[in-house]
């Protein structure tokens, strides 16, 4: 195989942005050679594009040797499977599925190793948190004592979630601010600070939005070895800020927007100096330094070159889809805590938070008072943080 044919279904915001950066030749060794959408208008095709409008006529066409996923969320496990058992490589949006319960239904799909599976988490192309994974990795910060992401920039209007009628409800989107838009921050929490011991959450549902899910969330983790950390995020904060700080034996490592790291470093360990130093109300020396970051990565077109190129090459994959359950039950107990009112040991019951997820969309009478048939024509890219 000298290019690997893909086939991208639900062409909404991000299957078209993904669509233009392939057909702009920005992904060497890829094509586009099938889309399928079975609830809006498909783009006008190139030659060598095909359409569809059933998901299982395209996986099953012989047109494709791949297929990226861009759907509602709770789609991404039935089509995920069914494409992985026919013998499909696959990539999938974020999140992988809605809940755990579906997430390890997916991956247990995956039998065939030989074909890819990886997840569209982009932000690991970013140089910036590379930077601050390998400063923790190589053990330069020492060990961490704390951890505070205050991501808040993902201001949201009402209109956004009139957009569609499935946005913004247990039924149609499965969540809210911690389902659409951090499942990014959480997959790089985890990726590098590890997964907690436990997981209490306090989320406010609809409080600055007509949606039923949560769009203001406050979170309290506890890892196995008592380092403390807090996730906050929102939709409704305007001006909002993107902020991590990690406080370590080495000093206090902050990052902003993504794109600045800045370090006071200890000259000497804090815990060593706390025990060894004579006198009350000493501090370590510490030193200010900008630690200088590259570049802001490749982002998606990244993720869909090493897609092709561990399909064409057998290259590492950045993001194995396997991965993509840490951030979805980060989310999910998030959520299942506040329900319960009660701190949520990790690893967490599938079933459990399954049956309340479930029930929660068939017993919902929520209605949008507008919906939205056709969004405006804001660029896109406003969306990306």
């Amino acid at each position: 195989m000298e290019t690997v044919r893909l086939g991208i279904v639900g062409l909404g915001n991000m299957g078209k942005a993904h669509l233009a950066n392939i057909r702009a030749g920005k992904v060497p060794g890829m094509r586009v050679t099938a889309m399928c959408e079975s609830v809006g208008t498909l783009p006008a095709q190139l030659e060598g594009e095909q359409p569809f409008t059933d998901v299982s006529a395209m996986i099953k066409s012989g047109h494709i040797d791949a297929i990226l996923i861009c759907t509602p969320h709770f789609s991404h496990t039935t089509i995920g499977i069914e494409a992985l058992q026919n013998g499909l490589h696959v990539l999938v949006e974020k999140p992988i599925s809605v809940h755990k319960a579906d997430c390890e239904r997916l991956i247990a799909a995956h039998t065939d190793k030989s074909k890819i599976f990886a997840a569209m988490f982009n932000m690991r192309t970013n140089a910036c948190f590379k930077k601050v994974k390998d400063l923790i990795d190589s053990g330069e910060l020492g060990e961490i004592r704390r951890v505070h992401w205050e991501v808040t920039n993902w201001f949201r209007t009402n209109y956004y979630y009139a957009t569609g009628g499935w946005r913004g409800t247990w039924k149609g989107e499965g969540g809210g601010v911690l389902m659409n838009q951090c499942p990014h921050n959480l997959d790089l929490f985890q990726w590098m600070f590890g997964v907690p011991k436990t997981v209490r959450g306090f989320c406010q549902f609809g409080r600055f939005h007509e949606i039923e899910v949560e769009d203001n969330v406050t979170a309290v983790l506890q890892y196995e070895n008592g380092t403390t950390a807090t996730f906050i995020t929102s939709t409704g904060e305007a001006p909002g800020i993107n902020r991590l700080e990690i406080s370590a034996e080495m000093g206090r490592l902050t990052v902003t927007d993504g794109s600045k790291i800045h370090f006071q470093r200890n000259r000497v360990p804090m815990s060593k100096f706390c025990m060894e130093a004579e006198a009350a109300f000493a501090m370590p020396e510490s030193w200010h330094m900008e630690i200088p970051v590259a570049d802001s990565g490749g982002q998606h077109v990244e993720i869909l070159q090493n897609f092709a190129n561990a399909i064409l090459k057998g290259e590492k994959l950045l993001s194995p889809a396997e991965q993509g359950i840490h951030s979805v039950e980060l989310a999910n107990a998030i959520l299942l805590s506040t329900w319960q009112d009660k701190a949520i040991e990790l690893p967490m019951s599938a079933a459990d938070y399954e049956r309340i997820l479930i029930e929660k969309g068939e017993k919902s009478t929520f209605e949008k008072t507008k919906v939205v048939a056709k969004a405006s024509a804001d660029d896109f890219a406003k969306s990306f943080r």
